[in-house]
């Protein structure tokens, strides 16, 4: 018999009561359990069975909907007898209508009721007749949801079948509403009414179902989570079997049994089966996503708390509810889905009122706000703002996003709103400075108003300047310094200080030089021309009484560093900012900025500690623009020292955070990198397809639109197109001298125009840009600038012995810094000018380690004169008449294992730094082995080491 398992204690029950009333006995059952518990199909199943043995079946149910017609279980039960004489049905139909009729009349329905009453000893008398020939069974379903009448029907009947062969079978809710219980209570009075519990399905019984489908091994893997799921209620362990029989076929699972469409239909259709306020109750606790007190449930539902307590203990029972809370995400997802809009988002707000006076986190009041969907009230805007900074914190930026974008929809104009606009472009600007525009607009239109606070102003101009329209935000702010001009002299408040006006000034005027054009009538607070001294400032209005603003300190490092000279100034001013300011929205421009005065004063070590120390802040962080951003410093920094490998994959790595629009003008930098990596790489094809990529038109109006500008140029001149490259060094420089920031280390223009001119052949004009820049910038001692420059003194000489000399020290500068490219270059050389001297053996040694330096930082093409070594030709000659000896293997082998690596590495041109850096050593320690390693193989410098080593390998000191 098909029937659900785990119900044969039940069934064996129910046909004894059977067997009962066959013998003339009569029996009522009461058959409770929770909603959707198999109530209704062992009922069907039982009727099945007792019609089958030739029992007379007499069925009705219960619904909600009718349970106020009168005796409307009753007529369903006359209808459905089918042997009751056709006068005798009509008679009782009569006066069932006649009852219905004078209760509709009756002003007071107890007369009703009381008449009703009188008529139901015959009915059931008229029932009991047909029993005397034939065992009757009446089977009621949900008779909790039966009129007053009906159920007055049914214990006038059960008080008299104890003696007649009739069964009643009635099914009935757990819980019963307060109307019900005195029906209830009166029918298990009756000594011969039995209940029969039916709880939920156990572990076993789960699996015994799944195993009519599945294999006994696959049931067995599926049924802990199938129970899991469904807490063993009899519908939900039947969805989810044909979700799985759906999903899988023939097939046997393998994994636990998905939820899908069944198995949510199921979980509405045991809502709907329990009482309104059940269903009430499961959207609240759906909205509120977690156990909550029926206190809580209460007051977002507008259900008294006792029925809300009861209610969670009612879907506890069904299996819905687990503690309190929904057993699987699935049922919840259902229960929000099938919520109606308007309920749903009245939910949301009171649940969001409700947080809040109890005093719950901003973030999860700020979720319930955002699912309503509905502008919020005054009291909510603060706390989406609260919402929207932890939401970064967490690394959720589109959450904060939402809340910025529903806090600014529910402000009304003014101040506030203006200021929840500048920190809503700030939010978007982390993900998409391009989605931002929009914002940004708007927030312009603020600030030309006179709306914005000080701070936002610096942060609208900056945003302004990336996306190219430096040009328009200084005009404003020459509009604006001119109407406080005004305002000062007729002793007017002002909406903006002057001092914040200045520091805009000033910051327009470093990432976007052109712009000081637009101060020229002004009386600015700065003199941005090379070397002009600063006015003071109006008392109370000086540049540096904005503590907590990075942009001021920031320019002054980068014009420190831009100055010429004043290197250490430079990078103490830009130490300062790193230390003071930590990473956010609004110094990460003037951080990145102090970073790149650190690289123009030389000190990329340095400049490399903050950088990679400010991608480990953001490291954490969903914030691409910020990793875009400083990422991209990286690769510069890894350019400068040589590493083109490095600095190429940085550069790209830095540009697929963001799209090419979202980097605006500031795309400038990462192409320039790029370009120039490849460049040197070889790479040329790659190179020039760089060169076609769009970039915006006022890219070249930028400070980081001379990187582009020189990268072009050496792309041109390594691709042969010599004029062409004349022409953008020449203009880079021309640029330059107009800004106020010719710099050989922001771009050695003069330098690159000397190499030009030497391709094309013409060495007085090549020698002229060299004698100019060694009168500007010679630099320090040591520094790449000096390196650079005693190279191209040496390329314009025609003087072999002043080549040599030079060379040499070009070389001795460019060992002491982190240049490993340009120190390739020079090895080559100087390599080169030995063999046209004649000197092989230091010629073959120099060009060994040329090749061996620019192969280690990926740039042997950008060294000609080199050619990877030989080793079966590459050894030194033999010695020539007084010339000293190649030494014996053992004097290489003399070496401590410690000093052979030391050796090796400072053979292959690594700095002390480097070298200490890789054996993760001190440079003291570094410097004592070099000291030991020359006594031992009687060399005077590390240039001479490579002839000393070259039969010498180590591994891993590559």
């Amino acid at each position: 018999m098909a029937r659900l398992v785990e119900r044969d204690k039940q069934w064996e029950t129910l046909d004894d009561l059977l067997g009962s009333a066959r013998r003339g006995r009569g029996r009522v059952a009461v058959i409770s359990g929770p909603i959707a518990g198999g109530k209704t199909t062992l009922l069907e199943h039982f009727t099945e069975h007792a019609m089958s043995e030739g029992v007379l079946v007499l069925e009705a149910a219960g619904s909600r909907a009718e349970r106020y017609l009168p005796f409307g279980i009753l007529r369903r039960v006359l209808d459905s007898a089918g042997p009751l004489e056709p006068a005798v049905h009509a008679e009782a139909t009569a006066l069932l209508d006649g009852v219905a009729a004078q209760i509709a009349d009756a002003e007071d329905a107890t007369g009703g009721v009381e008449a009703g009453m009188r008529v139901l000893p015959h009915i059931c008398a008229s029932l009991l007749r047909i029993a005397r020939d034939r065992t009757l069974v009446i089977a009621v379903d949900d008779v909790h949801h039966g009129d007053e009448l009906s159920r007055a029907f049914l214990l006038c009947l059960a008080r008299r079948v104890r003696q007649a062969g009739v069964l009643i079978v009635l099914t009935e809710a757990v819980r019963l509403l307060p109307a019900q219980l005195a029906f209830h209570a009166e029918l298990q009075r009756q000594p011969h009414c039995t209940t029969i519990r039916l709880p939920l399905l156990s572990a076993d019984g789960t699996g015994r179902v799944l195993a009519g489908h599945f294999s006994t091994a696959a049931a067995q893997r599926v049924s802990a989570g199938c129970q899991e799921t469904t807490g063993g209620n009899p519908l939900l362990v039947k969805a989810l079997l044909e979700d799985g029989l759906t999903v899988l076929g023939d097939s046997e699972p393998f994994q636990p049994l998905a939820p899908a469409e069944a198995f949510e239909r199921a979980v509405l259709d045991c809502l709907h089966r329990g009482d309104p306020e059940t269903l009430a109750i499961a959207r609240g606790i759906a909205v509120l996503g977690d156990t909550c007190p029926p206190l809580v449930l209460s007051r977002i539902t507008d259900v008294h708390v006792k029925t809300a307590e009861l209610a969670v203990q009612d879907l506890n029972r069904c299996g819905i509810l687990r503690g309190g809370a929904f057993r699987e995400a699935a049922t919840r997802a259902a229960v929000l889905a099938a919520t109606p809009t308007g309920a749903l988002s009245l939910l949301h707000q009171r649940a969001a009122r409700l947080l809040h006076q109890e005093g719950a986190p901003a973030l999860d009041i700020a979720r319930h706000l955002l699912a309503a969907r509905k502008p919020v009230t005054d009291w909510a805007i603060p706390v989406l703002q609260e919402a929207s900074e932890y939401a970064l914190v967490e690394g959720d930026p589109q959450l904060a996003l939402r809340c910025g974008e529903l806090a600014v929809d529910s402000c009304p104009e003014g101040p506030r709103r203006t200021a929840l606009k500048s920190r809503l472009v700030s939010i978007v600007w982390r993900s998409s400075p391009v989605a931002a525009e929009s914002h940004l607009r708007q927030l312009s239109r603020e600030f030309c108003a006179g709306r914005l606070t000080d701070r936002d102003l610096l942060h609208a101009v900056t945003c302004l300047a990336w996306i190219g329209e430096a040009r328009q935000a200084g005009e404003e702010i020459r509009r604006l310094q001119s109407a406080a001009e005004e305002a000062r002299d007729a002793g007017r408040p002002f909406a903006y200080r002057p001092a914040t006006l200045a520091a805009a000034q000033s910051w327009l005027s470093v990432v976007s030089p052109p712009v000081r054009e637009a101060f020229a009538t002004t009386g600015a607070p700065y003199a941005d021309r090379p070397g002009a001294p600063r006015p003071p400032a109006p008392a109370g209005a000086a540049p540096y009484d904005m503590p907590d603003d990075a942009h001021i300190p920031a320019v002054e490092a980068m014009r420190t560093a831009l100055r010429g000279g004043q290197g250490e100034a430079a990078v103490a001013e830009a130490t300062r900012v790193l230390q003071r300011y930590h990473l956010s929205d609004r110094t990460l421009t003037p951080l990145v900025l102090a970073v790149l005065a650190l690289v123009y004063a030389g000190r990329l070590d340095l400049a490399l500690t903050w950088i990679d120390r400010l991608l480990g802040e953001c490291s954490a962080r969903n914030a691409p623009t910020w990793q875009a951003a400083l990422g991209v410093v990286r690769a510069e920094v890894a350019l400068r020292q040589g590493d083109l490998p490095g600095a190429a994959a940085q550069a790209r790595q830095a540009m697929s955070l963001i799209s090419a629009q979202c980097w605006g003008v500031a795309i400038a930098l990462p192409l320039a990198i790029l370009i120039e990596a490849e460049t040197q790489m070889g790479n040329l094809d790659e190179a020039m397809s760089l060169l076609e990529q769009p970039v915006p038109d006022t890219m070249l109006e930028t400070q980081v639109g001379l990187h582009y500008l020189r990268a072009r140029g050496r792309c041109h001149l390594a691709t042969g197109r010599y004029h062409a490259a004349v022409r953008d060094f020449l203009t880079c420089g021309e640029l330059m001298q107009a800004w106020g920031m010719d710099a050989v280390e922001l771009a050695p223009w003069r330098l690159d125009a000397a190499e030009a001119w030497l391709a094309i052949g013409n060495v007085s004009r090549a020698r002229q840009y060299v004698e100019q820049q060694k009168q500007r910038e010679p630099g320090p001692p040591g520094s790449r600038a000096r390196g650079a420059l005693l190279l191209a003194l040496a390329r314009t000489s025609g003087d072999l012995a002043y080549r040599v000399k030079r060379l040499t020290e070009s070389v001795e500068a460019l060992e002491q810094g982190e240049d490993r490219l340009q120190l390739a270059v020079a090895l080559g050389e100087l390599g080169s000018a030995h063999r046209a001297a004649g000197d092989f053996n230091r010629a073959r040694m120099l060009v060994r380690k040329a090749w061996h330096v620019a192969k280690s930082c990926g740039g042997a093409a950008a060294v000609p004169a080199v050619h990877p070594p030989d080793r079966a030709t590459a050894r030194p000659s033999p010695p020539r008449p007084g010339r000293e000896a190649k030494p014996a293997a053992g004097e290489a082998e003399a070496l401590s294992e410690a000093e052979a690596r030391v050796a090796l590495l400072a053979a292959r041109g690594h700095t002390n730094r480097e070298i200490a850096t890789k054996l993760y050593v001190t440079v003291s320690t570094v410097e004592q082995h070099l000291t030991r390693i020359y006594r031992k193989l009687k060399v005077k410098r590390r240039r001479d080491l490579p002839a000393r080593l070259w039969d010498l390998s180590l591994p891993g000191t590559a």
